[in-house]
C-alpha cells in the first residue's frame, strides 16, 4: 500500500475534528466572553505524510510522521458581551468543512476501488 491512505485518513480526521470545533462555536453563541475557535488547515499540509524519494541532491527532504492539529482562536469583532460568534460565518465554515470531508471521502473511496480492481485482475 502507499502513503495516500494515511494522508486521506488524516484529512478525514482533520475534517471530523474541525466539525466538532465549529459546532462548539455555534453551541456557545450566547455564552458571554466566548471566543470562536477553528482548526488550521495549513497544519495538516505542513505535517502531511508524503514519502518522497531523494534521488538528486537538490530534492526536498521527506516530511515528518506526526499529524498535529492546532485549534486557533479567531480574532474578529465582538458583541457587547465580548462573544465573537457570528452564526452566518460559522454556518459557512460548517458547509465548507462538509464539502471538504465529502471530497476526501470520495478520494478515499476511489483509491480503494482502484486497489480492488487491480487485485481482481491479477
Amino acid at each position: 500500500m502507499d502513503d495516500s491512505f494515511k494522508i486521506l485518513e488524516g484529512l478525514l480526521r482533520f475534517a471530523g475534528r474541525r466539525h466538532g470545533v465549529i459546532t462548539s462555536n455555534i453551541a456557545n453563541i450566547d455564552t458571554p466572553g466566548y471566543r470562536t475557535k477553528d482548526m488550521e488547515f495549513k497544519t495538516i499540509l505542513d505535517n502531511s505524510i508524503i514519502e518522497l524519494k531523494v534521488t538528486q541532491p537538490g530534492h526536498i527532504n521527506p516530511a515528518g510522521e506526526a499529524l498535529d492539529f492546532k485549534e486557533i482562536e479567531e480574532e474578529t469583532g465582538q458583541w457587547k458581551d465580548r462573544n465573537n460568534v457570528e452564526l452566518d460565518r460559522e454556518m459557512a465554515k460548517l458547509t465548507e468543512n462538509a464539502l471538504f470531508f465529502e471530497a476526501s471521502l470520495t478520494m478515499l473511496s476511489t483509491k480503494i476501488r482502484m486497489f480492488r480492481n487491480a487485485l481482481r485482475r491479477q
